[in-house]
Parts: C-alpha cells; structure tokens; sequence
C-alpha cells in the first residue's frame, strides 16, 4: 500500500497532468506544470535532501491546476497581476487541502502545507524560505532565458534584483552554480553588481 505522501503525490501529478499547455523537455511533450512541479521537488531535494513532508507536497503541488485561472482574464496592471497571484494562491491551497485531507493527513497537516504554500512569512519561517528559494532556483534555472527573450534589460535586472532580494544566502550560492547562457550570466552580474 502507497503511503499517503505518496499518495498525496500521485493525486497531484494527476491534476497537473490534465494541463493542456504543454513544454518540450528532453524532446518529450509534457503537461506544463506536471513539468513544473517535477521540477520544484527535483530542485528541492537537491537544495534540501531533508526537507520535510510537508514542504515536498507544498512544493509539489506550488502550481496546481494554475491553468484554471488566466492571467488575460484580469486586467494587464500591476493590480491586475496581484489579484491573479492571490486568486492562484487559493485555489492552489484549496485544491492540495482537498488532496490532503481525502488521503487522511491530519488538519494541522494539512493547514501546514497551506500556509507553506502561501508564503506568507517566508523571512520568518525557515520552511517558508527554503520554498521561496526553490521557486527562484527553478525560475533562473528552467524559464529565465525564454522570459529574457520577451523584455528589456531594465526590466530584466529588476526583475532578477527582485528574485535575489526573496532569497537566502544559501540559494544565492546555489543560483551562482546554475548554467546559464552568456547573455543571461551577463544580465544577472549586472543585476547584481
């Protein structure tokens, strides 16, 4: 019998894998954010091997069902894109917490991975931080260089002195380490200089 991490991670993979938008990864066509949350417990185990329970599935499930509520159905304003991410936000912890709770985890359990997932005292909470930090990693990681190709370098180095500036010390080094193209190494050495 699967445990219910397991379990709890399997019902996740299978909500994400009904995303219709799909990204090549080594030459395979997979479901967008199946990928994406593989993604963030590969990046996590790697940054942390002892994280706990609780932030594996709060990192697993980080984008869960993000396709369900479009950024084009609020306005392109700075205000626009706050509601979006709280919207996500709760349907994110909405949709885990079900997913939680339907395996059999406990409420403080559960209320747990969904105030990990809110990221809500990220400098406070060391949880909280390390996920913040796995988000950054997998964003320089897997999506900065195709985002660069869309903006300006202004925006670019606010964007990435942004990212730096929600990170510990610890994923700064780590982030040092990624492969980046020359252009992005370049940009990011700006950003930070």
């Amino acid at each position: 019998v699967n445990t219910k991490f397991e379990q709890a991670i399997a019902l996740i993979d299978e909500k994400n894998a009904q995303d219709l938008n799909r990204e090549i990864s080594n030459g395979e066509s997979i479901p967008k954010e199946l990928l994406y949350s593989q993604r963030m417990t590969e990046c996590l185990l790697d940054y942390m091997p002892t994280a706990s329970e609780a932030l594996q599935i709060a990192a697993r499930a980080q984008h869960i069902c993000r396709w369900e509520i479009p950024r084009n159905d609020y306005p392109m304003t700075k205000a626009g894109y706050m509601n979006w991410r709280n919207d996500l936000k709760k349907l994110h912890g909405t949709i885990a917490g079900e997913i939680l709770e339907s395996v059999g985890y406990e409420a403080d359990f559960v209320e747990r991975v969904q105030f990990l997932m809110s990221k809500k005292s990220f400098k406070k909470d060391p949880d909280s931080q390390t996920l913040e930090d796995v988000v950054c990693l997998v964003f320089l990681q897997h999506y900065f260089e195709a985002f660069a190709s869309k903006h300006d370098d202004e925006k670019l180095i606010d964007i990435v002195q942004k990212t730096w500036n929600k990170m510990s010390d610890a994923a700064h080094k780590k982030a040092m380490t990624l492969t980046y193209s020359e252009d992005s190494f370049k940009l990011i050495e700006k950003a930070l200089s």
